[in-house]
């Protein structure tokens, strides 16, 4: 368990941070900005929890995620390589599979889209639609960590994909089951 018995240190005055490893980074190291986005990720679906208060199961579902995404920061903080002593927390496939079993439950009662959606309709949808938009970056920052050489937890980008598309189906469950969606019309403003 993190005790955290004072807030500020000044260590970071200069611009550097250290990761879980311990090795000193600067605060824009591709890491810092992967586990950066996951942290605004989490802070943004507690923005959307705000609203989520007829919807009993999606906010159980929000909730274990942001905790999920807790996870997910700690993962990407510790480096792979060289292997920690101990033992790294990590997201794990069981995580991703939730993810997709939650997203096929909420896709069940909702009709088919014959066109893309617009953010909106309801309070919880539209939080939920800029979660998603704040989960392909961080999804992006991940994957642009990885490219860059470093070695990422494969099932920790697999879940950032996931959970992008959960947010997604989530938002359109919000709205009364994709019936108050604002349907896209390509064009319709020339």
């Amino acid at each position: 368990m993190v005790t955290l018995n004072k807030i500020y240190t000044r260590t970071g005055d200069g611009g550097k941070t250290r990761l879980a490893s311990g090795a000193p980074v600067s605060k824009t190291d591709l890491r810092v900005e992967a586990y950066g986005a996951v942290d605004e990720l989490n802070a943004v679906i507690g923005v959307a929890r705000l609203n989520s208060g007829q919807n009993d199961r999606i906010d159980a579902m929000l909730g274990r995620i942001q905790n999920e995404l807790f996870d997910l920061g700690a993962d990407l903080a510790t480096p792979l390589d060289p292997a920690p002593k101990w033992e790294a927390l990590r997201i794990v496939a069981s995580q991703v599979e939730r993810i997709e079993t939650e997203i096929d439950w909420m896709n069940e009662s909702l009709k088919p889209l014959d066109s893309f959606i617009l953010s909106g309709g309801s309070p919880l949808s539209a939080h939920l639609h800029l979660a998603r938009t704040v989960c392909r970056r961080a999804e992006r920052d991940a994957v642009r960590l990885q490219e860059s050489g470093e070695q990422v937890n494969a099932d920790a980008v697999r879940y950032l994909n996931r959970l992008s598309d959960h947010l997604f189906v989530a938002a359109r469950r919000a709205n009364a089951n994709g019936a108050a969606d604002i349907l896209w019309k390509p064009g319709a403003t020339r």
